[in-house]
């Protein structure tokens, strides 16, 4: 009786009190689109993250220059079987001399007289290995094989990624983190105008016996309904916009599965949270204010 009591008032104040109600859903709606933005935005980030530690944490292993080819490629074989290893090409004498004249045109044909260049080995690890000191003691290690001439990779240019990379990490956080706070605050202070708007009822329930818990309850569920209604419309809107973009980065059609799937539910449920800790919060502090004379 008493759950059934409180949902029916808690949807009822919607109706009763529909200008604060359009004005606290509108702006948590608002509050749950950034925040679906952001976390679009912060798991394409992070893809882009990890596949540019890959690139800048590339390690290329040269050959001496009189190695056999079959030594070259059993040695190929085992920069495989390293854990943490994503990808290895084994690029060859000739292949280099290719390559080389690819990037330098014409104008390199007068350094190929002799064949220079070495047979190499070049290797991307997974994201979670791509790290400076990590890569460093990887290039220590490989560097002690029989038949390694030289391990090079740009160690000062990823330790500049991984800084900028961090920084900007932070600084999404705590925008995020900014908008929740501000959404919070929203659902609470109407919650707190609703409450002083009904003061006089809540203080004739209170003169009969009724609990704080007892009164509270139908606020928290009129927040936790403001909160599912804002959820959907951002939901909507976030999908719609994903679509739009999709059409101009084609890359993101790949992940409009299963995250986007998730990024739609976890904005509707964020909602209900985000209007069930407003309400909560502001219902507990303000009826205890409502006085008894």
């Amino acid at each position: 009786m008493s759950l059934t009591y409180s949902i029916r008032e808690g949807l009822a104040g919607l109706r009763r009190a529909r200008f604060a109600t359009v004005a606290a859903t509108s702006a948590m709606t608002v509050a749950l689109v950034l925040i679906g933005v952001f976390a679009a935005v912060g798991y394409h980030a992070h893809q882009v993250t990890n596949w540019l530690r890959q690139r800048v944490g590339e390690i290329e292993i040269f050959l001496e220059d009189d190695v056999d080819e079959n030594v070259a490629r059993a040695l190929y074989a085992r920069v495989q079987a390293i854990p943490g290893v994503a990808e290895a090409r084994y690029i060859s004498r000739e292949e280099a001399r290719q390559i080389f004249l690819e990037e330098f045109g014409s104008e390199g044909e007068v350094f190929l007289d002799e064949p220079f260049l070495p047979a190499s080995i070049r290797v991307r690890f997974e994201p979670s290995m791509a790290a400076p000191d990590t890569l460093a003691r990887m290039v220590r290690w490989l560097s002690t094989w029989n038949h390694v001439d030289e391990v090079v990779f740009n160690q000062p240019l990823l330790v500049k990624v991984q800084q900028n990379l961090r920084l900007i990490t932070l600084i999404g956080l705590a925008l995020g983190l900014l908008v929740v706070l501000a959404a919070v605050f929203l659902v609470a202070n109407t919650i707190r105008l609703t409450v002083y708007a009904r003061r006089l009822l809540i203080r004739t329930m209170k003169l009969v016996g009724a609990t704080d818990s007892f009164i509270r309850r139908p606020f928290v569920v009129e927040g936790m309904a403001q909160g599912l209604i804002a959820g959907l419309l951002a939901a909507g809107i976030v999908a719609l916009g994903y679509q739009m973009v999709a059409g101009y980065l084609p890359q993101l059609e790949g992940s409009q599965g299963l995250f986007l799937l998730g990024l739609l539910g976890g904005i509707v449920l964020a909602g209900v949270v985000l209007g069930w800790l407003g309400a909560a919060w502001a219902a507990r502090r303000f009826i205890r204010q409502v006085p008894l004379h």
